[in-house]
């Protein structure tokens, strides 16, 4: 699943020491392997080729430019969801044809970024949206394709909060709608309607829910051809779970097993949205252990790390595996692994049997390679940590840990106050 592995006692990403990577670099920080990255790219690649799709990958999971070029050398392009993820795929040589561009609350400016840009699709979320895409392609004197982000109304197993998928989130357009904004499509003289995108939820990891909005699709896309309406794409976005704790979730050959007999069926070009899939295993974080403390009911390890740094434990009790870099034979005590945060939420596990570990070990916080720091902070004025990446025998660093000078920038007493 991944190439973060213990060799001679120690945690190696592919063929380089963690250990050696945190002398150079200082602790905490983010690690990714080059190979992970392109060995789960390849897999859908390579499962979903009878279909030949789009693959987009979901920037929002990881934006890392190592890892983005990493992917475009590989046929990668991008779901984008903001004009920052926009210049950033294009920094890295993304192609912008192979670009779609979803989000609730796109801006005029990012919408005019994206027509400038040759975007191959606006995945649309409401029709004030619509209206609003229509009315500035108009000023460019621009037809733009689009497709219709339908919601399906299907429950996917997954947290509540990255569950997309039901009308009772704020995403999509319910079919009823859909019907009527096809069928006056007229309505909009810069718009092709071109597509419809579906997008159910993230770590998901039974088919069940994939094949249930499919079907759905399926008949709506037979009534809309019986209506006169035809379509060119289908994006059945990402969603596709990985390996945290004991999920067993589908391989990327079973996952395209169950789904492509429905995905010929639509007739439509298909575009893909993995992004957890391909970056979640690829990457980890590293933190050192401060402090060991025993209040008589529990016993934490206090590491330099925290909840501004890797939000997912705090925000969604998410887990994720911690083990020592270094193996030790050291018995197994229950412990809360918190940070530094004046938080009581900010931990990395909570109840967990880990090895004794001392002051100035390091721990490895493993499957955080996706919404780990595209979505960290400066919260307690903490700097972000850098990023690294490893391909074989040599690692870089991929973004520089920032200093205080970076988190006062552009920050002022006003003169009033002087």
């Amino acid at each position: 699943m991944h190439d973060f592995k213990f060799k001679n006692g120690e945690l190696h990403c592919e063929d380089v020491r963690v250990a050696a990577v945190a002398e150079s670099v200082g602790t905490p920080f983010y690690l990714y392997s080059h190979n992970t990255l392109v060995d789960h790219f390849t897999k859908i690649q390579r499962a979903f080729a009878p279909v030949d799709p789009i693959i987009c990958f979901a920037m929002k999971s990881n934006d890392n430019l190592a890892v983005l070029k990493t992917l475009v050398n590989h046929g990668a392009g991008f779901d984008i969801v903001s004009g920052g993820e926009l210049r950033k795929a294009l920094k890295v040589g993304g192609n912008p044809g192979k670009m779609v561009f979803a989000s609730v609350g796109k801006t005029e400016e990012e919408i005019r970024w994206a027509i400038e840009a040759g975007i191959l699709l606006f995945n649309v979320e409401s029709v004030p949206e619509l209206e609003e895409i229509d009315r500035i392609a108009g000023t460019m004197d621009r037809k733009i394709d689009v497709a219709l982000r339908i919601n399906p109304d299907v429950e996917a197993a997954t947290h509540d909060f990255i569950t997309t998928g039901t009308l009772k989130n704020k995403f999509g357009v319910d079919l009823k709608s859909t019907r009527r904004i096809l069928k006056q499509g007229q309505r909009y003289p810069n718009i092709k309607i071109n597509g419809l995108h579906i997008h159910i939820g993230s770590q998901i990891v039974s088919k069940t829910p994939f094949i249930n909005a499919l079907q759905r699709v399926i008949t709506f896309l037979d009534e809309l051809r019986a209506e006169g309406v035809c379509l060119e794409y289908l994006d059945i976005g990402g969603g596709m779970g990985i390996i945290y704790k004991d999920e067993q979730p589908q391989s990327a050959a079973d996952f395209a097993a169950a789904i492509l007999p429905y995905l010929k069926k639509t007739g439509l070009k298909i575009i893909m949205e993995p992004g957890r899939f391909i970056c979640g295993n690829a990457g980890i974080f590293v933190t050192r252990v401060l402090y060991l403390k025993d209040n008589g009911v529990k016993n934490f390890v206090i590491v330099d790390g925290g909840m501004n740094d890797l939000i997912r434990p705090s925000l969604y009790n998410a887990y994720h595996e911690v083990v020592p870099v270094k193996k030790t034979s050291a018995r197994k005590i229950k412990v809360d692994v918190v940070g530094p945060i004046c938080e009581s939420g900010d931990f990395f596990a909570k109840d967990r049997m880990l090895p004794k570990v001392k002051k100035g070990d390091l721990l490895a916080v493993m499957s955080a390679g996706a919404y780990g720091f595209v979505m960290s902070s400066n919260y307690n004025v903490r700097g972000r940590v850098p990023e690294v990446m490893v391909k074989g025998g040599q690692f870089e660093i991929t973004k520089q840990r920032e200093t205080f000078e970076d988190l006062l920038r552009g920050e002022t007493v006003p003169s009033f106050l002087s």
